[in-house]
């Protein structure tokens, strides 16, 4: 396939479901995954609409960590190579003090917003060694560097997500591949309106307008590596 192989997860909603139609735009083929079929295949109805060519779609829960196993597996199987990875997928997860968090509810934010993201570098690194020019991507938070109250959970997630990927991309600097962090700061989301309920979302740009400055940092021509970008202070690579 001469179309760049791209990977989106959570690409049933906000961001990711905007940024797998921008990548596709941009001449990519996409495998998108989610949990629900039925919003993978609308996004499929409107990637064929806009672009005359259908995505890859993969139901998925990322936290069936074999599930990830098996789709490494039959990427390679069907295309042979990664070009692009987007690690999109998110929860929540219970907002309060962390007294009153439920082991269930933390090992479930834990196991979606940092465990699968190891579990996919695990399974498709050498997918991505195998392109010429193999671009990662994953999306953090702006509560890393500003923690506070009952944030406790999420924002320990995604701070161990920053770590991580900081010290993959130290570990990956003399390959082909680049990988960043994409902090898209507050998005007029499902996930903000549960998190800020009071607040006005018409203040705040839309998923879209955030995803369409997302495919520059997974096309070859990206040269930035191990950077925590900022969609409002940076849009072009």
């Amino acid at each position: 396939m001469e179309s760049r192989i791209v990977l989106v997860t959570g690409a049933s909603r906000g961001i990711g479901r905007a940024a797998a139609l921008e990548l596709a735009k941009a001449g990519n083929h996409i495998i998108a995954t989610a949990r629900s079929e039925k919003a993978l295949t609308k996004l499929d109805d409107e990637i064929l609409a806009a672009t005359g060519h259908n995505a890859t779609l993969i139901p998925l829960d990322l936290r069936d960590v074999q599930a990830i196993d098996r789709l490494a597996s039959a990427l390679l199987e069907r295309f042979g190579r990664l070009d692009g990875l987007l690690g999109n997928a998110g929860v929540l997860g219970v907002l309060g003090p962390l007294e009153n968090i439920s082991p269930a509810a933390f090992q479930e934010t834990l196991d979606v917003n940092f465990t699968s993201n190891w579990r996919l570098i695990r399974a498709v690194h050498p997918l991505l060694r195998m392109s010429e020019a193999g671009r990662a991507l994953f999306i953090t938070s702006g509560i890393v560097p500003r923690p506070r109250a009952f944030w406790g959970v999420y924002g320990a997630t995604k701070a161990a997500l920053e770590t991580m990927i900081a010290c993959y991309a130290d570990e990956i600097e003399n390959t082909p591949i680049r990988v960043n962090l994409f902090d898209p700061s507050a998005v007029r989301t499902e996930m903000r309106f549960k998190a800020m309920p009071g607040e006005d979302p018409l203040t705040l740009p839309t998923p879209q307008e955030v995803a369409v400055t997302i495919p520059q940092y997974l096309a070859p021509e990206c040269t930035l590596h191990g950077e925590r970008i900022v969609f409002a202070k940076r849009t072009k690579a």
